[in-house]
């Protein structure tokens, strides 16, 4: 019998109180009547949730691609390959099906029927029709890319470089670099892995799956009249307050994109540097902190991110000149680190993209969890490497260590229905 057939039960004490108290009472009606409940909760217990942004729609063509200044969803992912094509020309091939698959991924649409004896041409996890949930897909480059292979070595980006250890880093292999990185970025991890299962079958006799790392973002609901506040990591603090404004086109030519007088190769105009980092959190040790050491670690009031210089929330800009002993922001502070908030530090600025991630429990017993960042920048060496040189021996490296990604590049856009991935980067190698 199905649940809309079952005759309600009888419950006088639910007719009086909803008599006496209005709808409101309902949660308390659910109490008096658990038959009822169960029966309302057992025929909604499977169904799929329900949401009104799956048919976001994001624009796949343009001079960038998207993903990089696209505001950031709830749900991220990296995932690295090895090209396994043997020809400049089946390079090629691989390059124009990532193009058509990440066009029809983004746009959604219906999934052809054909002849049930073959294997079906999508995976079905999200149904007959394919919804676009506001997924971005961005295709990056790694070193690697410019060996022998391809003929490709004299076209390599000026500042394109296989990653390197830093100090506290213990970089797993398995985790590390690669020819050709994927980033999906959608309103759900589903339509992430959707994405991703495509793009595998379509590709599997040219490039082979290395390793790839999920994250996701705390969904906020936003106050009216307010600025949008960072999103918080797993050590319990906004992450990207100071990140530059994505929204802010002559700012983002400055900050991530590759201009025309940069000095790269011509065909890199309109990429950027992609720099990803698997960061493990020790979360364990830090729940155990005090609250105020934790602020002087990151220099940073943890309940609103207002800077300890003083401010009423993150968008405070921090002030340093009046402590130059450090005796209010501690002169190792993450933030003072990071950004000294000097003249010469304004070259340094880079465009963030974290996503948090949580993959189960070590074989000690501790969660397996931390930070998939993604950064972008104009200049590698002036971005993240000089960053990163700054930070080294921070009092954060107790409580963190990175331990996997890679440096790549992000090619120029896909511009119209005739151009592919990386078609001018083949032509000034042809």
């Amino acid at each position: 019998m199905a649940s809309k057939d079952i005759p309600p039960p009888s419950c006088p004490q639910r007719r009086r109180l909803l008599q006496g108290f209005g709808a409101t009472a309902g949660a308390a009606v659910a109490g008096l009547c658990p038959g009822l409940a169960r029966a309302a909760d057992a025929s909604a217990a499977t169904h799929a949730p329900q949401s009104d942004t799956v048919l976001q729609l994001q624009p796949f063509h343009g001079l960038h691609q998207p993903g990089i200044v696209t505001p950031r969803p709830a749900a991220g992912m990296v995932a690295s390959f090895d090209i396994i094509a043997t020809h400049r020309a089946d390079l090629e091939r691989l390059l124009r099906t990532l193009t058509e698959r990440v066009r029809f991924l983004m746009s959604g649409g219906p999934v052809p029927e054909i002849n049930p004896k073959l294997p079906p041409l999508d995976s079905g996890i999200l149904g007959p029709v394919v919804t676009p949930d506001n997924l971005t897909i961005t295709l990056a480059v790694g070193d690697s890319l410019f060996d022998d292979r391809y003929g490709l070595a004299k076209l390599r980006p000026r500042r394109l470089q296989r990653m390197t250890a830093f100090p506290n880093d213990a970089l797993e292999k398995d985790r590390c670099h690669g020819d050709l990185t994927l980033q999906f970025c959608a309103n759900t991890p589903d339509t992430n892995i959707h994405a991703l299962r495509d793009i595998v079958k379509n590709t599997s006799d040219l490039m082979v799956l290395n390793w790839k790392q999920e994250g996701t973002v705390p969904v906020i609901q936003t106050q009216p009249g307010q600025p949008e506040p960072s999103a918080r990591n797993f050590l319990g603090f906004l992450d990207g307050s100071a990140n530059p404004a994505a929204h802010d086109e002559r700012l983002m030519n400055h900050v991530v994109w590759i201009r025309p007088d940069d000095g790269e190769p011509a065909w890199a105009t309109h990429g950027s540097y992609q720099v990803v980092r698997l960061i493990r959190n020790f979360v364990e040790r830090w729940d155990r902190t005090p609250l105020q050491e934790q602020e002087a670690i990151f220099g940073r009031r943890k309940h609103n991110g207002a800077p300890l210089s003083g401010g009423a929330d993150e968008f405070t800009a921090p002030d340093y000149s009046g402590d130059a002993e450090g005796k209010i922001t501690p002169l190792d502070a993450h933030i003072r680190l990071a950004n000294p908030r000097t003249e010469d530090s304004e070259k340094n600025l880079i465009l963030r993209r974290p996503f948090n991630y949580s993959n189960g429990v070590m074989k000690n017993g501790q969660l397996d969890m931390g930070l998939l960042m993604v950064i972008y920048q104009a200049d590698l060496e002036q971005g993240f490497i000089t960053v990163q040189r700054r930070l080294d021996g921070e009092p954060l490296e107790e409580y963190i260590k990175p331990t996997g990604g890679g440096y790549f590049f992000a090619l120029p856009g896909v511009v119209d229905a005739q151009d592919f991935y990386g078609r001018s980067l083949l032509l000034a190698s042809a």
